[in-house]
């Protein structure tokens, strides 16, 4: 009756949410439990010949419909991590006149994104600029509807707060130059192929995406989806519940080292270790000689590339600043940003910048020369709402996949030490 592990469950969860049903109700119109619903969603069961047709009776489709193979045609909602092309303010499209907006309208139809479940919803993933290619294009698993955008998305599971809204965007900033809007936005997507069970991880180590190969040796296989972005705006996808790990990197021996000091974590979540580097200036190679910290920097007037606000490397930044007795007006370039460690030491080695600030891995990863400032640790913070699901738990397993602690201590500049520690418990004291 399958094609593949999970997509019977991928395929109830898309006619469900299609028709607005919660598990509950389609239990309850089916005549079954809604624990016998989620574990075929989830994919740990396959339904039982009476179960099958009862819900499919329930749907208004056959038994082949809902469970045999074919690409599912139908639209789902699922909750946006970052505006579409065309991002709407009240409503209203943004910016410019109206046949301009029309364009953008025109461009955000049919723009990829990852789609994957996380809890009970569909979360999308814009696959655009450096999110979307690697050494070349990413998979997508849907086209975003250009007249599907449906409004503010509902806060999810006891981590979320009272109200979207509150949670708190500026500060904390996106994975971009542009700050996050204070509320997430609902969209229809039409999904290219059944989405199957995905670990999301936010976060700027650009080593998560070696979690990808142990998950897909997994039985059955789970899938990775990793959205780069920096601390802050990593821990407010977790607050809202629309990631099932959020990285985060803190800086060793200032008493927070763990990383699991409570500050911006999602109630109860468990905080799990997964990298260790020193982060520091990347500097050219030619200048290793003068460029020997901000203060050399700023005297010899060289240009410097930022991180976007809420990213751990640019606060590291700004704390070396008023230890000098600095000002962001004393650096040239601090006002330009780049979206990640890599993408820092690839604006030096290209020449667009004579330094900047970056982990060791990424300096040299382009042969660059590297100034220390700190030492930090990149944990995973699991929200509790999540902790219990296949993802999470798939996530933990791998962490302690010998293939992937070889391939960390095989990369230079990391230490694959914390890889999988526990440094919270999540079980009530």
């Amino acid at each position: 009756m399958m094609d593949g592990p999970g997509t019977a469950g991928a395929g109830l969860r898309i006619a469900r949410q299609a028709r607005g049903f919660s598990q509950q109700q389609l239990a309850g119109m089916a005549g079954v439990s809604r624990q016998a619903v989620s574990a075929v969603e989830s994919g740990h069961s396959d339904p039982s010949l009476r179960v099958a047709l009862a819900l499919a009776q329930a749907l208004g489709l056959s038994v082949e419909q809902l469970f045999g193979p074919g690409e599912p045609t139908a639209t789902v909602t699922a909750v946006s991590v970052a505006p579409l092309a065309a991002p709407r303010v009240g409503g209203q499209a943004a910016g410019p006149p109206p046949a301009e907006r029309r364009a953008a309208g025109d461009r955000a139809a049919g723009e990829r994104v990852m789609l994957a479940p996380v809890g009970d919803r569909f979360v999308a993933l814009p696959l655009r600029g450096d999110t979307g290619v690697g050494l070349g294009f990413l998979p997508a698993g849907g086209l975003a509807v250009r007249e599907g955008r449906i409004g503010p998305s509902a806060p999810s599971g006891p981590s979320a707060p009272s109200a979207v809204a509150a949670i708190p965007g500026g500060a904390d900033g996106a994975g971009s130059a542009v700050a996050p809007p204070a509320t997430f936005e609902e969209i229809a997507v039409r999904p290219i192929g059944p989405p199957r069970p995905t670990v999301v991880v936010a976060g700027c180590d650009p080593a998560l995406p070696l979690l990808a190969t142990p998950l897909s040796l997994l039985d059955p296989p789970v899938a990775f989806a990793w959205w780069p972005c920096g601390s802050g705006e990593a821990l407010r996808l977790a607050r809202a519940g629309l990631v099932h790990a959020a990285g985060v990197h803190t800086q060793t021996g200032n008493g927070n080292g763990n990383g699991n000091d409570g500050a911006g974590l999602p109630a109860g979540a468990e905080v799990v270790g997964f990298t260790a580097w020193r982060e520091g200036l990347v500097v050219r190679p030619d200048l290793r000689a003068v460029a020997t910290g901000l203060d050399a920097i700023a005297r010899r007037r060289l240009r410097i590339v930022n991180r976007e606000p809420g990213a751990e490397a640019r606060r590291l930044l700004d704390r070396e600043l008023a230890r000098l007795h600095l000002e962001p007006a004393d650096l040239i370039g601090y006002d330009a940003e780049a979206a990640g460690h890599l993408q820092v030491a690839s604006a030096v080695a290209a020449g667009l910048a004579d330094a900047g600030v970056a982990s060791e891995p990424a300096a040299r990863a382009y042969g660059l020369a590297f100034v220390p400032l700190a030492h930090e640790r990149f944990n995973l913070v699991i929200p509790a709402e999540h902790a219990a699901s296949r993802e999470a738990q798939a996530l933990l397993r791998v962490l302690t996949s010998p293939w992937l602690l070889a391939q960390l201590a095989s990369t230079p500049g990391y230490d694959a030490s914390p890889c999988g520690e526990r440094l919270t418990d999540p079980r009530p004291a």
